[in-house]
């Protein structure tokens, strides 16, 4: 069963294509320190090895003034290393890192040495966007992990349970997905600091709707089986029928909500981001990068990066739910 539906989603040439792109930017972004990072993985000096990446060193160390750990893309430190081996990131420059040595006021445009160019705070936009894609993907996992487990557990108790529990469930979910949740988040983060965590929980408290009714569904058609009957006459317990019988049923209809519910979640951050109330200020996001095109006219390498880059994580996101959808069709053969 599980090779047929691989065969079916294999055969769907741009979802599959999409699952390794995806593949590939989850990897380049869960280990960004790897690609993009200010310290060096390696330096030689003196006849002595050091790894300021994983260990942190004093400027003295390398023969500086000072007892605090030195930014690598200093002048002044590259001077002191000029006669060592040193093994930099492919890209030397965090999403923080704000470069010293550009040849022109920021934003710059592409070159060689800085791929994407820089943002008008003289940050490498290639950095910002690694370091931005981890943090996109990781909230779209967390929230989809999260939402699933929400959305099925209020969708099983409703389904199963029916009567009152499904009247006032159903209720509830009727009055609280008219509140439109961009609105809220604006009037919350007005008086709280915006951060990872709170964006998360909010987005959240809306985003497990969805599964809920699929859910509920499932259970309510699947209550009234033969199947669930005999397990009842044989004296099987609520939660047994519940996980045993009828939620592997009902979870295939879930998986192909996955990916949605992942683009879903990252367009509300970006959004919320482009509007400054999604992440930190100077924190790496997506949106704060299309919020870099939309101030920086003149410099349209920003809006051209921002765009694409969103465009090709949701696009990516779509097509593998399509193919997920189609793999688990029951009509498909």
């Amino acid at each position: 069963m599980i090779y047929r539906r691989w065969r079916i989603f294999k055969a769907n040439k741009r979802a599959f294509y999409s699952l390794w792109i995806f593949i590939l930017m989850f990897m380049l972004s869960m280990g960004a320190e790897f690609f993009a990072n200010e310290r060096p993985f390696f330096i030689y000096k003196d006849s002595k090895a050091y790894f300021p990446m994983f260990v942190s060193y004093p400027e003295k160390v390398f023969g500086g003034d000072f007892y605090t750990e030195p930014n690598y893309n200093d002048p002044y430190v590259k001077n002191l290393l000029k006669n060592a081996f040193v093994i930099d990131a492919p890209i030397p420059y965090s999403y923080n890192t704000i470069v010293m040595d550009l040849k022109s006021p920021a934003p710059t445009s592409p070159n060689s040495k800085h791929w994407l160019g820089t943002d008008d705070q003289a940050r490498d936009v290639l950095a910002r966007l690694i370091y931005g894609y981890r943090v996109s993907i990781f909230f779209g996992l967390v929230l989809s992990i999260f939402s699933v487990i929400i959305g099925v557990g209020i969708g099983a108790l409703q389904g199963y349970y029916g009567g009152l529990s499904d009247l006032f469930g159903q209720r509830f979910i009727e009055i609280w997905s008219g509140i439109p949740i961009l609105f809220l988040l604006i009037v919350i983060s007005s008086f709280l600091e915006p951060n990872f965590w709170w964006v998360l929980a909010l987005v959240l408290a809306f985003s497990w709707m969805g599964l809920s009714g699929v859910v509920r569904a499932e259970f309510l058609r699947a209550r009234n089986m033969d199947y669930v009957k005999a397990s009842k006459s044989l004296g099987a317990s609520d939660l047994r029928i519940i996980f045993y019988h009828i939620l592997p049923n009902a979870l295939v209809a879930t998986i192909t909500y996955i990916p949605f519910i992942m683009a879903g979640s990252i367009a509300t951050l970006v959004s919320l981001d482009f509007l400054g109330f999604g992440m930190p200020v100077g924190s790496a996001s997506l949106g704060e990068l299309l919020n870099q095109g939309k101030n920086n006219l003149s410099s349209p390498h920003l809006a051209i990066v921002g765009f694409l880059s969103v465009s090709l994580l949701l696009s990516v996101l779509v097509f593998i739910g399509e193919g997920v959808r189609d793999a688990f069709d029951a009509t498909t053969k």
